[in-house]
């Protein structure tokens, strides 16, 4: 497995999530698992095994050190070790500015991966690549390595966790990374003018998985297919949604250590103490009226695509109802001042702390009554499986994972879990709140709907078992 970014050695969104749970999951399924990533700044591997090499493109050479280090999951971990290339203070650019050589320092990881799989002359039944980041694995091995008798041949499984990044770059890149100028065609890597790495993963590996069976149907449709719905339809027969899994040792209201109260379906009741906790945490009173107030918890990117657009834009009409607001979370700027600037006008209401606080996210999904997600577009959607395991109601947009894990509670004859709205507009998004708060006040409903959620399983135990039918049906053991 080829990954840009790992729990717990790097993440900057929920590619880590999965990049570090998968494979411990099919670990524990009784596979055999490397994952291959970057050794960012700040990743730590005492003790690891080095095996220096030179990566070739063309008549140059990129020294890198591969550092194995085992886990105690039984995950091999692999990291390249290049440091003029990833130690640097974040993974792929600082703000909102991509690194200048992150067309090369990606390529680097993809061949990379080839060559350490070479050294170990060890043939994996399949390789599974993830993003962007990693689409020049296919592409290396076909060009450069289809008669290597460790690597060629051996199926490729892309996941795309997210349609909207898609690598793109100059052609001149091509000679850079030593690829051959005759893929720069329409059936290759060109897209547009430019040069697609997402794309020469899409082309060139043998299935193509996202992470969600709605996200799959939506990115073969030219709404959010983000201008890849002519390519990826062209493979429609190769795609499938597999559903993320959560951590559920991490997620676990029974156990989790940045909570003073434990509970589970069996007993909510006990989520109140830490409803009080989250109060007082966020700078609240937690006198009774505010107990009997309903939370509305966030923890998300700032960003269109969550849907902070739209909350901008109801912004009076989401204020005005009876809810206290805990938001954490960070990205754009506007979107800060927006939250700023609100909490400001009402202190005795709304939290907002910007940035990430492991210990309050875990607060808040534990601690918060509902959780508000009104994503344009959401490949899966992992805060809406933590609401549901905390007994905390997601309210959603139908889109992609989240209309795949959320049942709202007001469709005939379903036993639901949240609320769903799927107009993206200012008065769908209220009236769903509205319909949420409104089964608040009728407790029986309200515990109902929180042990539908709590019982649900969303490990990646599940998951892990439907990405083996893949690697199985192309040629895996």
């Amino acid at each position: 497995m080829v990954v840009p970014e790992a729990r717990p050695f790097a993440k900057t969104g929920g590619l880590a999530d999965v990049a570090g749970a998968l494979p411990a999951a099919l670990a524990r399924l009784g596979h055999d698992v490397t994952i291959i990533l970057p050794r960012y700044r700040g990743v730590h591997a005492i003790g690891a095994a080095a095996t220096p090499a030179e990566i070739p493109f063309g008549g140059a050479r990129q020294r890198v050190e591969f550092l194995e280090l085992a886990q105690p999951s039984g995950v091999r971990a692999v990291f390249v070790d290049a440091p003029e290339l990833f130690d640097r203070p974040a993974l792929y650019g600082v703000g909102n500015d991509d690194y200048p050589d992150n067309a090369y320092r990606f390529a680097v990881l993809s061949r990379a991966a080839l060559e350490y799989l070479r050294l170990r002359e060890q043939r994996p039944s399949a390789i599974h690549i993830h993003d962007w980041q990693t689409g020049l694995v296919p592409v290396y091995q076909q060009i450069h390595y289809a008669g290597d008798p460790f690597v060629g041949g051996v199926p490729v499984v892309l996941t795309i966790h997210n349609l909207a990044f898609q690598g793109l770059f100059p052609p001149s890149v091509l000679s850079d990374v030593d690829l051959p100028w005759h893929l720069f065609h329409v059936d290759a890597l060109e897209y547009w003018g430019k040069v697609s790495y997402l794309k020469g993963g899409i082309n060139f590996s043998r299935r193509i998985t996202t992470v969600s069976p709605e996200y799959a149907r939506e990115i073969l449709t030219p709404e959010l297919g983000f201008g890849f719905d002519g390519i990826l339809g062209r493979r429609a027969s190769d795609v499938s949604g597999i559903l993320n899994g959560i951590d559920t040792e991490a997620w676990n209201p029974r156990s989790d250590p940045f909570l003073e109260t434990h509970f589970d379906a069996r007993s909510p009741a006990a989520k109140s103490d830490v409803k009080r906790q989250l109060l007082e945490r966020c700078g609240f009173v937690p006198n009774e009226a505010a107990m009997a107030r309903p939370v509305i918890g966030m923890v998300s990117r700032f960003t269109d695509q969550k849907g902070f657009d739209l909350i901008e834009r109801a912004a009076d009409a989401l204020l005005a109802l009876d809810a206290t607001w805990t938001v954490l979370g960070g990205g754009d700027p506007r979107y800060e001042r927006f939250w700023i600037d609100v909490a400001a006008r009402h202190p005795d209401r709304v939290s907002i702390t910007v940035g990430f606080d492991e210990a309050l996210a875990h607060l808040i999904e534990g601690g918060a009554d509902l959780f508000l997600m009104p994503s344009r577009f959401e490949p899966c959607g992992l805060n809406q499986m933590y609401s549901l395991r905390y007994g905390t109601i997601p309210v959603v947009r139908a889109t992609g994972g989240l209309d795949d894990t959320v049942v709202d509670a007001d469709e005939p004859g379903a036993q639901g879990n949240g609320f769903k709205f799927t107009e993206y507009t200012p008065a769908a998004l209220v009236a769903a709140v509205e319909r949420a708060l409104a089964a608040f006040r009728q407790p029986r409903r309200w515990r109902a709907l929180q042990r539908a959620g709590m019982r649900q399983d969303h490990s990646w135990d599940v998951s892990a078992r439907e990405y083996v039918k893949v690697y199985r049906a192309v040629g895996g053991p």
